[in-house]
């Protein structure tokens, strides 16, 4: 079953804004606190010798374990089916995942608000191996990302605080549903939770703007606590 993404960002940006989310977050009746955790996260885009067509299709034929056996199928159905893949491999609490995300809208898969997505664990191999993978497949580092992340459960929606290298705080509003036709209405939902803390979605020009003046700086940044303003 293919798993659509649906999700808002807010921008905070200082600590005192996020202190005062995270306090008003808490206080709010049925939040599920739901851990915590540092992350890695690697992006990629096509080599200049390879079309991201190419390099997907290649990484379809990697040899690569899952913990889930119906993962294969899946990564199948979102590389045939999905749009402007976004690629990347994840590292958190000593575990690595490779991610696939594909647009279902008008917005990037990278950062867009609606998105196929594909997140699974991969067995036997460290962060570094499994890069190698995907270099291998026709792709090339597109930027190296860290942040501390605190995920809630809140109304049926996962909030999560971060804290992002270059981007500093961020809070995202998350709902994932099944049917492409439920995305709209998952939208509405995540914007009206956003407006009970009194928080401003970031838009998407702007997040791209963001965006890409990391992916061009990403070594200053990269785990340290830099942060960058661009309006």
């Amino acid at each position: 079953m293919s798993q659509y993404e649906v999700e808002i960002k807010s921008l905070l940006g200082d600590v005192s804004v996020a202190d005062a989310f995270r306090s008003k977050l808490l206080s709010s009746q049925g939040v599920q606190f739901r851990g915590s955790n540092r992350q890695l996260n690697h992006y990629f885009v096509a080599s200049a010798v390879s079309s991201s067509e190419q390099a997907v299709v290649a990484l379809l034929k990697a040899d690569l374990s899952f913990s889930d056996v119906s993962a294969r199928a899946r990564l199948e159905k979102i590389v045939k089916h999905g749009q402007n893949h976004s690629v990347r491999t994840r590292e958190y609490d000593g575990h690595v995942f490779l991610v696939l995300k594909a647009s279902v809208d008008d917005t990037t898969s990278s950062n867009g608000i609606a998105r196929m997505e594909f997140e699974e664990e991969v067995q036997g191999m460290t962060l570094d191996e499994l890069d190698q993978i995907l270099l291998s497949s026709g792709f090339i580092h597109q930027a190296k990302w860290s942040r501390e992340r605190e995920e809630y459960a809140f109304e049926g929606a996962v909030v999560t605080l971060d804290r992002n290298a270059g981007y500093g705080y961020l809070a995202e509003f998350e709902k994932v549903v099944s049917d492409p036709k439920e995305v709209s209405g998952a939208q509405i939902f995540l914007r009206e939770i956003l407006g009970q803390f009194d928080l401003e979605e970031l838009s998407q020009e702007r997040l791209e703007r963001m965006f890409a003046h990391y992916n061009a700086n990403w070594q200053e940044y990269y785990g340290t606590d830099k942060v960058f303003v661009i309006e």
